[in-house]
C-alpha cells in the first residue's frame, strides 16, 4: 500500500491522480444527494401524504446532519487517517441510502436522511485533505479544479438525474441509485487512495456541543417561522438563541488554549477567510435556487419530474464543458478573475429567472437562456474559490482547513434550505390568500398539473419573488471574491520531509503569479518528478512564514 513520504521514509505516491478520481466517485454521490431530492419533493409529498414544510425537512435534516460534524470529522481524518474515515463514511452513507428508499413515513425518511448526512460528514473533509496533502500548492490547481468542478456539476446533475429516476422508477430510486455507486466507490478508494501519515489531536467536546446546538436552534427556528406548531415568540427566541450560542462557540474557540475545534489562526490568511465567506454565500445560493424552479415547472406548467429537470440541462452541459478549461488555468492565472465572472453571472441568471417566469407555458424555451448562463457561472466559480481557500494550507492543517471550508459551505446550504422554505411559504400565503377548501398554504397538496388556472399567476409570482433570495446570495459572493489577494508561489514546500523532531520553521520564497505562467524556483516540480515529491510530511507542529 503506497503512502506519503514521512518520518519513516515511506515511498512516495507515484500516481496521485487515481487516488483523486477514486475519491471523486463518493464525493460526487454525496453532493448529488444535496439537490436530487428537490425535484422529487412533489412526489414525496404525494406518496407519503405530507405538506411542503415537512418535505423541506428531508433536505434540511440531511444538510444539518452534514454540516454540524464537519469540523470534528476533519480532525478525525488527521488523527485516524483520511482513508479510514472516508471508507467508514461511505459505508454509513450507502446503507442509510437503502434505509431512505424503504422509508414508509415522512418521519422515518427524515431520520434516515440524518444518518445519511452523518456519513457524508465523515467523507467530505477527507477528499479535500487528501488533495491538499498529495499535491503541492503550485500543482494543486488542476486537482482542485476537478474537485471544485465536481461540486458545481453535482448540484446541477442532481435535479436532472432525480427527475429521470422519479418518473421511471419512483422517488425511492433517488436513494437506491447510491447502492451500486457506493460499492464501486468503496473498492476504488480501498485500492487507490494512499494511507497518509496521521497526527495526534485532542478533541474540543465543548466546541462540538456549542456548534451543534447553535446550528440546530438557528436552522429549526428559521424553517419553522411559518408553522403554527410553535408560538411565534418561541421561534424567534430559538433563532436569537442559536445566534448567541454560535457567538459563544467562536469566543470559546478564541479562548481554548489546547486545540480548538475551529482553528481561528487559519483565518489569518486573507484568502482563506474570504474564500470561506464566498463559499458560504455560494452554498446558500445553490441550495435555494432549485426549489422554486422545480415547484414552478411541476406545479404551474404541470411538467413531470423529468421534464422539469430537462429545463436545467443547458446549465449542466455548459458547466461541464467550461469547468476543465478553468481548472487547467488556475495555476497560471489569477483565480479571482474567474470567481468574479462566475458569481456575477450566477446572480444575473437568477435575477433574469425572476423576471422571466410566467404562467404562459408557451414561453418555456426562453427559460433555457438563464439556465445556460447559470452553467457558465458554475464553470467559472467553484474551482477558483476552492483552490484559493486551500492554496496556503500546510499538510498537517489539511484536515482542519478542509473541515472548516466544507463546514462553511454546508452552513450556507442548510441556512439556505431553511430560508427558502420559509420564504416560499410566506410568498404563497401573500399571493394565494384563498386556498381551495381553506386551510394553510403549507398544508396544501400541490400535484403536477393540479393547480387551478386562477391560481397559476399567484403561484408564479410567489416563486419569482422567492428566487430573488438566492440572487442576492450570489451577489454577496461576488462582492466577497473581488477582495481575493493575488495568488503566491510557495517554494520549498517539500523541504523538511522526514523531520520528526520539534517544530519546523519553513521559509517560502513567494512569487506573484497573477495573470502569468508560474516559472522557475527550486520548489517547482522538476520534469518527470512526481508531484507528491514536494509534499511535506512533518509530524510536529510548524510555522509557515512567507516573504513578499
Amino acid at each position: 500500500m503506497t503512502t506519503i513520504p514521512g518520518a519513516h521514509g515511506a515511498p512516495p505516491v507515484a500516481k496521485p491522480w487515481p487516488a483523486l478520481w477514486s475519491l471523486i466517485v463518493g464525493f460526487f454521490m454525496i453532493l448529488i444527494d444535496t439537490t436530487i431530492v428537490s425535484v422529487a419533493n412533489p412526489k414525496i409529498m404525494e406518496g407519503l401524504g405530507t405538506d411542503i414544510n415537512a418535505v423541506i425537512w428531508v433536505t434540511s435534516a440531511y444538510l444539518l446532519a452534514y454540516a454540524v460534524p464537519l469540523l470534528i470529522t476533519g480532525r478525525l481524518g488527521d488523527r485516524f487517517g483520511p482513508k479510514n474515515l472516508y471508507l467508514a463514511g461511505l459505508v454509513v452513507f450507502t446503507l442509510s441510502s437503502l434505509w431512505c428508499g424503504f422509508a414508509g413515513t415522512i418521519e422515518m425518511l427524515i431520520v434516515a436522511r440524518i444518518a445519511q448526512g452523518l456519513g457524508a460528514a465523515l467523507m467530505t473533509p477527507q477528499t479535500m485533505a487528501v488533495i491538499t496533502r498529495i499535491f503541492p500548492p503550485d500543482k494543486r490547481g488542476a486537482a482542485m479544479g476537478i474537485w471544485g468542478s465536481v461540486a458545481g456539476v453535482a448540484t446541477l446533475v442532481g435535479p436532472i438525474l432525480g427527475g429521470v429516476l422519479v418518473d421511471s422508477l419512483g422517488w425511492a430510486w433517488i436513494f437506491f441509485i447510491n447502492l451500486p455507486i457506493g460499492v464501486v466507490g468503496f473498492f476504488l478508494a480501498l485500492r487507490f487512495v494512499p494511507k497518509l501519515e496521521t497526527h495526534q489531536h485532542s478533541f474540543d467536546i465543548l466546541g462540538v456541543v456549542l456548534s451543534g446546538a447553535g446550528m440546530f436552534l438557528l436552522v429549526f427556528g428559521i424553517q419553522e417561522l411559518n408553522s403554527d406548531s410553535i408560538a411565534t415568540g418561541v421561534k424567534w427566541a430559538m433563532i436569537v438563541a442559536g445566534i448567541v450560542v454560535l457567538a459563544l462557540f467562536v469566543i470559546w474557540q478564541a479562548l481554548n488554549r489546547k486545540e480548538p475545534l475551529l482553528p481561528l489562526k487559519l483565518f489569518r490568511d486573507r484568502n482563506f477567510s474570504l474564500a470561506n465567506g464566498a463559499i458560504t454565500a455560494v452554498g446558500f445560493t445553490v441550495t435555494c435556487l432549485s426549489l422554486p424552479l422545480v415547484f414552478f415547472f411541476q406545479i404551474v406548467y404541470g411538467y413531470s419530474p423529468t421534464q422539469s429537470a430537462l429545463m436545467l440541462v443547458p446549465m449542466a452541459v455548459v458547466s461541464t464543458a467550461i469547468a476543465p478549461f478553468v481548472g487547467r488555468r488556475l495555476d497560471t492565472m489569477n483565480p479571482r478573475n474567474f470567481a468574479i465572472i462566475g458569481t456575477v453571472l450566477l446572480s444575473a441568471s437568477l435575477f433574469l429567472y425572476s423576471r422571466m417566469l410566467t404562467p404562459d407555458d408557451t414561453q418555456w424555451a426562453w427559460l433555457l437562456i438563464p439556465s445556460a448562463i447559470m452553467g457558465v457561472a458554475n464553470g467559472f466559480m467553484w474551482a477558483p474559490i476552492s483552490n484559493t481557500a486551500t492554496r496556503n494550507l500546510a499538510p498537517q492543517q489539511a484536515g482542519a482547513g478542509s473541515g472548516v471550508f466544507n463546514t462553511t459551505r454546508q452552513i450556507g446550504a442548510v441556512i439556505g434550505s431553511a430560508s427558502i422554505a420559509a420564504l416560499i411559504e410566506s410568498r404563497l400565503a401573500a399571493n394565494l390568500p384563498a386556498m381551495p377548501g381553506g386551510g394553510k398554504v403549507s398544508e396544501a397538496s400541490f400535484g403536477g398539473g393540479a393547480l387551478p388556472e386562477a391560481l397559476k399567476q399567484g403561484f408564479t409570482d410567489a416563486m419569482s419573488q422567492a428566487i430573488l433570495l438566492p440572487a442576492f446570495g450570489a451577489l454577496l459572493a461576488a462582492i466577497i471574491v473581488v477582495w481575493f489577494a493575488k495568488p503566491k508561489r510557495r517554494e520549498g514546500w517539500g523541504s523538511g520531509a522526514g523531520n520528526t523532531t520539534g517544530s519546523l520553521s519553513l521559509t517560502d520564497a513567494v512569487i506573484e503569479t497573477a495573470g502569468q505562467p508560474v516559472v522557475g524556483g527550486a520548489g517547482a516540480a522538476a520534469a518527470g518528478a512526481a508531484p507528491v515529491e514536494a509534499v511535506e510530511a512533518v509530524t510536529g507542529s510548524h510555522d509557515l512564514t512567507t516573504k513578499e
